[in-house]
């Protein structure tokens, strides 16, 4: 790449002739604000916190959208600048309604940082948009009309990240609103891409730490709820999230933390689970064996993403049929927990609250699906998010960083899981094809080719051709839904397709923390391979014997694990 000659502040900068102004500094170590900016997206250049002085031009230019060439001269700090960045910082706020008191952005707003930076008074204008509605979709994520400053990443989001065009721009000026199509043609998935990607909390998920508080609370504080027992399932992909949320290293392994900051905030036990990674993936790959012996309509789709489930229903209902019977790892491990606890503790499984900690905003919508009842009863009674999580222990001033590390609870046989790459793209096929290789007796070293690897990679789409049971089985892999299209008009030369509605799949879930970019994603799924390297031999076994116990004990039968059609 070209590289070019520029001045900023007076110092010259040497940089790639295709940066913009905002990247050639960064570059540079020079930091220009910005709010609407991210890497997934063009630069729109809405909230003009980023303008700068180029000489020869007498307007100010934001530096987001405008190119270097050779010879600019820059300057980021005069007080034109900052007169003008005080004013637009000032008109945000006037469409920003402030709810911080009850907002998880709060300890790390970027607005509320600029505000505070550039000493702005934050009620100088008045509140434009006070009556603005509140979209709530299912129970997953919303979007407040009050708190938008009209960056527009949730419709790039929405439309062209995921291709799924559900929102729009109502009105003009100041008038503008982002809202729901009115088409019935079109519904959300719940996969929570507007959320993470809102730098203001506009757009966030529906808020589930409230109830899980007040569940623990009152266990401690009344008598009526002393025999109630409440339990964490805790995704290993929060496990090399959460750190970003408290200023540490991306990708930094926190599980043990996790673990102990969950049983000082009061959970009685806490399971990893990846423990119900593994019992889907043995159960599926037990499905896909039948598939590929009886000759069952191609292909078998996954169905552990429930935003993909919710597209293939919407969208797509003529390939429900062929969706996985398998219930969903955070569905199964919510049953195997209640139905196991029940039997050691003998107590009524009605006592024991179950809470999914994901990176999903979907699994909200998930665990509140009724056709996923067993017995008149909810396998999750609640799901929270890494970044729900983040504020809960800030909110309850526990010290993150400092907390030692503790061991998860085990399940029976102290299986602790071992499928840790599964929520990563991917990762499903891995861990099902690894189950067949264990249910047919392989060495693991026959099931781990440069084909199955190749499935991993963090491309939109792969593919490999596996020889399971005598035979050639044409594998794909779905990397975020927007890559969707052209494998559901090839649907029928493969056997099993795998598919992540989130970018890098879950580790770029709708939960997950503001800060996460293409990189934090790369490196959450190096993290969760480099863990998973420790896990090289196959205890699939452990597995088997957890549904063995259950079965024995009469706790539950494997055969609830399955959606009945």
């Amino acid at each position: 790449m070209k590289k070019i000659k520029i001045k900023i502040n007076g110092q010259e900068v040497v940089c790639p002739s295709e940066d913009n102004i905002w990247q050639a500094a960064k570059g540079a170590g020079i930091i220009i604000p910005g709010l609407c900016g991210h890497p997934d997206f063009t630069h729109k250049a809405n909230c003009r916190i980023c303008v700068v002085e180029v000489k020869g031009c007498d307007k100010l230019i934001t530096s987001c959208s405008t190119k270097v060439s050779a010879g600019m001269e820059i300057i980021t700090d005069s007080d034109r600048i900052k007169k003008a960045r005080n004013l637009n910082i000032e008109l945000l706020f006037a469409e920003h309604i402030e709810k911080c008191a009850t907002c998880i952005w709060r300890v790390n707003c970027k607005l509320l940082d600029l505000a505070d930076k550039y000493k702005i008074h934050i009620t100088a204008f008045k509140d434009r948009k006070g009556d603005r509605r509140t979209y709530k979709f299912a129970n997953a994520v919303e979007i407040d009309g009050t708190q938008c400053i009209d960056c527009r990443n949730c419709i790039d989001a929405c439309s062209k990240m995921q291709k799924i065009d559900y929102l729009e721009i109502k009105g003009k000026g100041i008038d503008q609103e982002i809202v729901p199509i009115k088409n019935k043609n079109k519904d959300c998935i719940y996969c929570g891409q507007c959320a993470v990607h809102c730098p203001v909390g506009s757009a966030q998920e529906q808020s589930g730490w409230d109830m899980v508080e007040k569940v623990i609370k009152n266990k401690k504080s009344f008598i009526n709820f002393s025999g109630r027992i409440i339990v964490a399932q805790l995704s290993p992909v929060v496990g090399v999230s959460l750190a970003e949320e408290f200023g540490l290293e991306c990708g930094q392994d926190t599980t043990g933390q996790i673990i102990t900051g969950l049983r000082e905030l009061g959970f009685d036990y806490v399971y990893n689970a990846s423990i119900n990674n593994d019992i889907a993936s043995l159960l599926e790959a037990k499905e896909l064996l039948n598939n590929i012996k009886k000759r069952y309509a191609k292909p078998l789709l996954t169905a552990s993403c429930p935003a993909w489930v919710k597209y293939v229903e919407f969208y797509y209902p003529k390939f429900a049929a062929n969706l996985s019977k398998v219930k969903s790892p955070q569905i199964i491990g919510g049953l195997a927990i209640k139905n196991y606890l029940a039997k050691k503790l003998n107590i009524n499984s009605k006592n024991i609250v179950v809470v999914t900690i994901a990176p999903c905003t979907a699994q909200k919508y998930e665990a509140s699906r009724k056709d996923l009842k067993v017995k008149n009863q909810w396998p999750v009674d609640y799901v929270i998010t890494t970044r729900e999580l983040a504020w809960l222990f800030k909110k309850n001033k526990i010290d993150f960083p400092k907390l030692k590390e503790s061991q998860a609870d085990k399940l029976i046989n102290n299986a602790g899981g071992v499928n840790i790459i599964y929520e990563a793209t991917g990762g499903i096929s891995v861990a099902a094809i690894n189950a067949i290789a264990y249910l047919s007796r392989s060495k693991k070293n026959a099931i781990l080719t440069e084909e199955i690897k190749n499935l991993t990679g963090l491309s939109g789409f792969k593919s490999a051709n596996i020889k399971i049971a005598g035979k050639n089985v044409k594998v794909g892999v779905v990397n975020g839904i927007g890559n969707i299209d052209d494998i559901l008009r090839d649907l029928g030369n493969y056997d099993y397709i795998e598919v992540r509605a989130c970018p890098a799949g879950c580790v770029g879930g709708g939960g997950q923390p503001i800060t996460t970019t293409p990189l934090s994603r790369k490196i959450r799924t190096l993290s969760l391979h480099k863990i998973s390297k420790k896990n090289r031999i196959n205890k699939f076994k452990n597995t088997k014997e957890i549904l063995n116990w259950l079965k024995k004990q009469d706790a539950i039968d494997e055969q609830e694990f399955y959606i009945k059609k």
